[in-house]
């Protein structure tokens, strides 16, 4: 049950604006409750029950913020970064309201999945090392792959700091000078993918995250776009 908030408190965590434009806002009739116009920004009102209007719209309270982004390459998966872009900087200031985070990371030349949220429980589960959410990635890999790569990276390869990986599933889709495969870890090591190819010789040329547990990448996506999250992918994060 939500507890009561004021209602300029409300409307700004959803990114309609300041505490001070709400004020103006309000004073403007451009705020409803319950089908009336409210000129007092500080109303307490209870998200679970009354109905807030704002120029016309009905909001939608929330607590927690899903977000799907296809990441482009050239992207930190990080909130702050000195010297390159971010992955926030593609999100919408509505959404960023709610100031969502990566779950995880992605390398700054790395494509596809990431998740956004503001639900820190869910981040921990996903990234908990006793989690092993797996995780599927496509591959372009200078060199050819091999029947042999696939048996050693079911076994756990050693990494270049002396860690064996956990079991991981390598399918090779195109074999060649320039091979193509999917590969699934259950783990999150850094630049693990990379580091995977490195000890058996071989170097990633193009890396994209198809899917995170069971929640594919949205291929309707193009580089750069982003979604909401249904409640149902949602628990599709954390399945196995």
């Amino acid at each position: 049950m939500a507890k009561k908030q004021r209602l300029d408190k409300v409307l700004s965590n959803l990114g309609y604006g300041s505490r001070a434009e709400i004020k103006r806002d309000c004073k403007n009739g451009l705020v409803k409750v319950n089908g009336k116009i409210e000129n007092n920004p500080g109303l307490q009102v209870d998200t679970d029950k009354d109905i807030i209007n704002f120029d016309g719209e009905t909001i939608e309270y929330k607590e927690f913020i899903y977000l799907m982004l296809n990441k482009p390459d050239g992207y930190i998966s990080a909130t702050f970064d000195k010297h390159d872009p971010i992955v926030l900087d593609l999100i919408d200031k509505k959404s960023l309201a709610f100031e969502p985070f990566p779950v995880g990371r992605l390398d700054k030349d790395t494509e596809g999945l990431l998740v956004l949220t503001n639900d820190g429980q869910l981040s921990h589960r996903v990234l908990s090392p006793k989690s092993h959410v797996p995780k599927t990635y496509f591959a372009e890999i200078d060199g050819v792959v091999t029947e042999d790569d696939i048996k050693a990276f079911k076994e756990g390869v050693i990494l270049d700091d002396g860690y064996k990986t956990m079991p991981a599933e390598l399918i090779i889709l195109e074999s060649g000078d320039v091979s193509k495969i999917e590969l699934t870890i259950h783990e999150g090591k850094f630049h693990q993918v990379k580091r995977m190819f490195e000890s058996v010789d071989k170097k990633v040329m193009y890396l994209k995250r198809l899917s995170m547990g069971k929640l594919n990448l949205d291929e309707s996506l193009e580089l750069g776009e982003y979604r909401e999250l249904t409640e149902e992918e949602v628990k599709l994060i954390e399945e196995r």
